[in-house]
């Protein structure tokens, strides 16, 4: 039986480009989604741009430009840069769509009648100059611990995460006037009603999260849940659909994280599936992928979130959350400006070179440390010297000796073993959400072919036997056929060629390919050309 798939990316932030930390988080996602394609299942791979929130009303007003046109700069670009890699989004949308915005506000008003809101008034900053309650980035001031210059929700010296609350000598960061502390009326989601759910949660997953969100999801725990606001006092973002609130915005944690429905049932709707009916379904499995700073909002607050709306609807199953990507042994952060774009990645390298290398490479369990000699290295070693060096060797004596016709013969064996062996094991690592072991077990396949190219010696056997030659031959198309087939979900463009090269029209189900008519080698370009390694990074 076919199961239901969801799978959410995600959300990057539209204030500044992606970095290679992005991709790191993210790729995994794209991998499952075209692996469970593969297998037949009903597949809803979704993401898009965060596009509300204080950074943004910060830097639209440095700039003296909209919120808007920086969110929408920012969108463009990443949804190239995802089109540039082979993601394969059944929908990358944005927050800024009607679409989204209505069903947020349907969703809240269902958490509001299920009792999960309530009205609490509290003292806020306020700008007696600007006339304007400030959120925590409209705040600058003096941090409490190293007395550095901080912002109202984080020290740029130090580097601590603070309140507001907390910070000294505030001021205005338009104007630059001390604050007063006004009451102010906001709406709280009673987040601290699902600490007993959320800690069964998290035991009835502790063998599909990866071990990171274990430990993040443990701290919030063991610090007990906390009512979190759910309204902001913003001119940029969603309404809030209760009277009383019209001069506030819907807090940007519970508008984003809400995307992954919106823009689940969008999909389904273009699909003619019943979204209601997929996300409660007992045959749905669902594959939430990001970053470990965003563990907390995908294992503790979403979770929350969909249980307050609708206890049916299937709580994550798989967090696929990954560690740092760093530079020099730092976190690679746009703040600091220590990383290395995307963009930047997109115009040195082929895009399956790059994806190759995140997948092969990523932070799943510890911090990575990156650089452009790395990625060329694991091209030049893997790409070049043994996936690409399979299909060139084979292919070029066939075309050389014998005019690219490929004589059928019989298929050795072991060979037939192994593959079907690789396709399982490769498959159920997947299923898991570990890539780099599904690709090191991929990979380990073309090593396979390799030797076994080796030890058949093709071009002796042409000369002293050509039935010989032929199932050597055949074996090894086989190969190639089933290695379009197995790392198809990683580097989709290079396998697509291995097929354009064999002739094979027809992209198959995951598992064992069998070729049973004759084959015509259709051209003898090199999958992949060999990098120069780059003298100096900085």
């Amino acid at each position: 039986m076919n199961k239901n798939i969801f799978i959410g990316g995600a959300w990057p932030y539209a204030n500044n480009s992606l970095h290679v930390g992005h991709l790191a988080a993210l790729l995994p996602g794209d991998a499952i989604a075209r692996f469970n394609r593969l297998k037949g299942d009903n597949v809803i791979y979704v993401s898009g741009t965060d596009c509300h929130g204080t950074p943004i009303t910060v830097r639209a007003k440095k700039e003296n430009v909209s919120p808007e046109s920086i969110a929408v700069h920012y969108h463009n670009e990443f949804k190239k840069n995802f089109e540039d890699l082979d993601f394969s989004y059944d929908l990358y949308t944005s927050t800024m769509t009607p679409h989204h915005a209505e069903l947020v506000k349907s969703y809240l008003k269902t958490i509001m009648n299920n009792g999960y809101i309530y009205q609490k008034d509290e003292m806020q900053d306020y700008c007696p100059n600007c006339k304007n309650y400030l959120s925590d980035r409209e705040i600058i001031g003096v941090c409490p611990h190293c007395k550095g210059v901080a912002k109202g929700d984080q020290c740029d010296n130090c580097l601590a995460t603070l309140n507001a609350r907390e910070v000294l000598d505030k001021k205005c960061s338009t104007c630059n006037t001390p604050t007063i502390q006004k009451p102010n009326t906001h709406l709280y989601f009673a987040l601290s009603k699902f600490q007993e759910r959320i800690k069964a949660l998290k035991l009835s997953r502790s063998d599909k999260w990866r071990i990171n969100a274990l430990n993040e999801t443990n701290k919030f725990l063991e610090m007990g849940l906390v009512d979190r606001a759910v309204t902001r006092q913003l001119s940029w973002g969603v309404d809030v659909p209760f009277a009383g609130f019209e001069d506030k915005k819907i807090y940007v944690w519970i508008e984003a994280v809400l995307g992954y429905l919106t823009t689940g049932q969008a999909v389904a709707e273009s699909k003619g599936l019943d979204f209601n009916k997929f996300i409660t379904s007992k045959n749905v499995i669902s594959y939430y992928v990001h970053g470990k700073d965003n563990i907390p909002f995908h294992t503790v607050i979403f979770p929350s979130l969909l249980m307050a709306i609708n206890e049916k609807i299937n709580l994550p199953d798989y967090i696929i959350s990954c560690e740092y990507v760093n530079m020099n042994d730092e976190k690679m952060s746009k703040s600091k400006g220590n990383l290395i774009s995307v963009n930047e990645l997109i115009q040195k390298f082929p895009k399956d070179s790059i994806r190759y290398y995140i997948l092969a490479n990523g932070p799943e369990t510890k911090d990575i440390n990156f650089s452009l000699n790395d990625l060329i290295q694991i091209h030049n070693k893997f790409l070049v010297g043994v996936f690409g060096n399979f299909v060139n060797r084979n292919l070029s004596y066939i075309n050389k000796k014998f005019g690219g016709e490929i004589t059928n013969g019989v298929i050795n064996e072991n060979i037939i073993n192994l593959t079907r062996e690789t396709f399982g094991k490769v498959g159920k690592l997947i299923e898991e959400g570990k890539l780099r072991g599904a690709l090191e077990m991929a990979i380990a396949y073309v090593s396979a072919g390799n030797k076994f190219y080796d030890e058949q010696k093709p071009w002796v056997q042409a000369v002293e036997n050509i039935e010989d030659f032929n199932n050597t031959t055949y074996t090894c198309v086989y190969m190639m056929a089933n290695m379009a087939n197995l790392f198809a979900p990683f580097i989709p463009e290079t396998c697509q060629k291995i097929n354009a090269k064999l002739g094979i029209v027809e992209l198959g189900k995951w598992g064992e390919v069998k070729i049973e008519k004759k084959l015509k080698v259709q051209n003898n370009n090199y999958l992949f050309e060999r990098l120069q390694p780059i003298i100096s990074e900085n």
